[in-house]
C-alpha cells in the first residue's frame, strides 16, 4: 500500500462516518478487513509513521488550545484524530499548527479531537483477519517518545496567544 491509498482509505471512511470519530474507527476496521493482512500491516506502518511525525510541541500547543487543555494521553488521541482528518489537514497542521483554525471549520472539543479508536483500527482488523495480534511493525523507535521541538509553557497565556493567534481567538 502506498501513501495515496492510505489517505484514500482514511478519507473514504471519514466521509462515510460524516466526521463522527467513533463511527470513523468502526468503518475503518470494516474497510481494513477487506484487505489482506500484509496490506493491513502497511496501513499500520503509514499510520504509526504519521503518529510519530505529529509528536511535536507545536502541535501539542495547538491541541492544548483546541481542547482547553491537553495532557499526554489526550494529545495522543488528538494525533489520531488529526490523521483521521486526512492528508490536507494533517500536512497543513504539521507545517503550521495555527492554521488548524481554518483547516478545521467545525470542531467540538467534547467529541472531536478524541479519536483513540482510530489508532487501534489496524490492530483490530489484523486480529480479525488472522486471529493473532498485530506484530511489531519494524519502524525506527521514537527517541524516548518525547515531542520534537522546544517545550512550551501551556500556562503562559501571553506566549500561547502570540504563538497561535488564530487558534487563540477562535477557542478562547
Amino acid at each position: 500500500m502506498d501513501e495515496t491509498e492510505f489517505w484514500e482509505i482514511v478519507d473514504g471512511t471519514r466521509e462515510a462516518a460524516e466526521g463522527d470519530p467513533e463511527e470513523h474507527a468502526d468503518l475503518l476496521v470494516e474497510r481494513l478487513t477487506q484487505l489482506d493482512p500484509e496490506a493491513v500491516l502497511d496501513f499500520a506502518r503509514h499510520f504509526e509513521t504519521r503518529f510519530a511525525r505529529a509528536n511535536t510541541w507545536e502541535l501539542w500547543g495547538a491541541a492544548d488550545i483546541m481542547l482547553s487543555g491537553a495532557d499526554e494521553e489526550s494529545f495522543d488521541y488528538f494525533r489520531c484524530w488529526l490523521i483521521g482528518q486526512g492528508r490536507h489537514v494533517f500536512e497543513g497542521a504539521l507545517h503550521a499548527p495555527d492554521e488548524l483554525a481554518e483547516l478545521v471549520p467545525e470542531f467540538d472539543p467534547e467529541t472531536d479531537g478524541d479519536a483513540e479508536d482510530l489508532g487501534y483500527a489496524a490492530d483490530e482488523a489484523y486480529e480479525q483477519l488472522t486471529g493473532v495480534r498485530l506484530p511489531e511493525l519494524g519502524l525506527p523507535a521514537a527517541a524516548g517518545d518525547a515531542p520534537e521541538g522546544a517545550p512550551l509553557d501551556f500556562e503562559d497565556e501571553a506566549a500561547m496567544s502570540a504563538r497561535y493567534p488564530r487558534l487563540w481567538l477562535r477557542f478562547n
